[in-house]
């Protein structure tokens, strides 16, 4: 990672040197389309082709939000409208070229900031902000580009990192495999090109198992083995009741929604990513040579664990006879080449110099919450949890904020860079927050995830 923070430092030199004066930039820019007239607008390609663009409101407050994927749409979201509307410049990029290759999406907010600059000078407060693979490049930012960007706030990424999230991943798919579908071709690792037949393939097979007492059981062990939610989104999006955490049925089927149901089942995800990773990175970057998963299913949340207990019970199942079958499958090795692939994107490490905010929803099935737990206990070890805060929304499926929930979150940060002390990030205060932007209650709760029981490297 030391080659990586270096690298990171020659290219804000570059981009930093011979930026205009704000003054002389104040006009810079066109005017941006409609409803966003009142700002200024800037966009153009990076050096590797990558879309940006930026909007910055006539009063300005000095801040700076780059997002990885603000240059897909950005300019027409509500959140947008309501951070202009609140002094806030906004921007960044698409994944498009990038896409899993983490460390050139890292450099690329970087080399957007830079290219705001030079459109409408220097920001006093440049913020890495973002959502799924952009809230875990936001992280990366914080780690990589501290002398560059003042702040983070990443928002429902996978802060595991991209090793240890792939890992967990490959945990629940080959649970799946093995107790359920062993006498299928359904892949685990070496994901064909017919993604979307693949994708239908393996939820329509979890779909199927679902209707049998047995595979409900199933079902639920792979899921508290990935540490997946117990409350999911149902096929139109809407959010399913929240279920107590002795309503076995109801959290079994939380679960079952998670892996192959709503908007965004993980299997699909799990499914499409991989072939691109694999792709990217010559090989398959997953393992599970050595791992235990009986303690695997210890480390779940109490609710999946007591819900795995007793849905075995009620099939007539012998969960240790089941677990014992896990741990004498063969087991699936990585390629190393693969491996230093995604490593080389980014490896948290809690090496903080920079304040950050971390939001996740208690029900993503794609950035799992226990990564959060990995990602807070790295900053404790390494001395800098001063310089972190991690907050909760009560939410089902993957980055399902409002817009009042988000911008709660930027502005305590940038209360934070003004101050240079915490500003109260209590769930009371944030969802009062939440409301005055949009008037929808905000979801802010008191929250602690599960350890997470895939870190890499093993042991952090």
């Amino acid at each position: 990672m030391r080659n990586r923070f270096l690298g990171g430092l020659a290219v804000a030199t570059v981009l930093a040197a011979g930026l205009p004066a704000t003054a002389h930039a104040a006009e810079a820019g066109k005017p941006c389309p409609a409803p966003l007239t009142a700002a200024r607008c800037a966009d153009g390609q990076l050096t590797d082709g990558t879309p940006y663009a930026f909007a910055k409101p006539a009063r300005w407050n000095g801040a700076v939000l780059v997002d990885l994927d603000f240059a897909a749409g950005g300019l027409t979201s509500p959140l947008t409208a309501s951070l202009l509307d609140h002094g806030y410049a906004v921007g960044g990029t698409t994944r498009t070229i990038s896409s899993w290759n983490i460390a050139r999406a890292i450099d690329n907010q970087a080399e957007a900031l830079g290219r705001f600059e030079t459109a409408f000078g220097r920001a006093r407060y440049p913020i890495a902000e973002g959502r799924s693979m952009g809230g875990m490049v936001a992280a990366g930012v914080a780690q990589t580009y501290p002398g560059r960007f003042a702040a983070a706030v990443p928002m429902c990424g996978g802060l595991g990192g991209s090793v240890g999230q792939w890992n967990q991943k490959l945990d629940t798919v080959f649970t799946l495999k093995t107790l359920l579908f062993g006498d299928t071709a359904l892949p685990v690792t070496g994901m064909p090109a017919d993604v979307p037949g693949t994708q239908a393939k393996w939820i329509s097979a979890v779909a199927s198992a679902q209707s049998t007492p047995a595979g409900k059981a199933r079902i639920a062990l792979a899921a508290a083995i990935g540490q997946l939610p117990g409350w999911g989104l149902a096929a139109d999006g809407s959010p399913t009741p929240v279920p107590a955490d002795r309503d076995v049925d109801g959290v079994e089927h939380g679960m079952f929604l998670a892996l192959a149901g709503g908007p965004l089942p993980y299997l699909g995800q799990a499914v499409s990513s991989r072939r691109t990773i694999e792709q990217l990175a010559g090989g398959n970057p997953s393992w599970n040579t050595g791992v235990d998963y009986a303690r695997q299913l210890a480390k779940a949340a109490p609710s999946a664990q007591d819900a795995v207990r007793r849905l075995y019970e009620r099939a007539g199942l012998d969960l240790r006879a089941d677990l014992g079958v896990l741990a004498a499958a063969p087991r699936v090795p990585a390629d190393p080449a693969a491996v230093a692939y995604l490593a080389r994107g980014i490896v948290f490490t809690g090496d903080l110099r920079i304040p950050v905010l971390t939001v996740n929803g208690t029900g993503d099935q794609i950035s799992t919450v226990a990564q959060q737990q990995s990602y807070g206990a790295l900053a404790r070890q390494a001395g800098n949890a001063s310089l972190l805060r991690q907050t909760y929304v009560q939410t089902a499926g993957h980055c399902t904020y409002t817009t009042g929930e988000q911008q709660a979150a930027v502005d305590r940060m940038l209360a934070r860079l003004r101050t240079g002390h915490w500003p109260d990030t209590a769930p009371a205060t944030m969802n009062h927050l939440a409301a005055a932007v949009d008037g929808t209650p905000g979801r802010y709760l008191s929250y602690t995830p599960p350890q997470f029981n895939r870190p890499y490297p093993a042991g952090r």
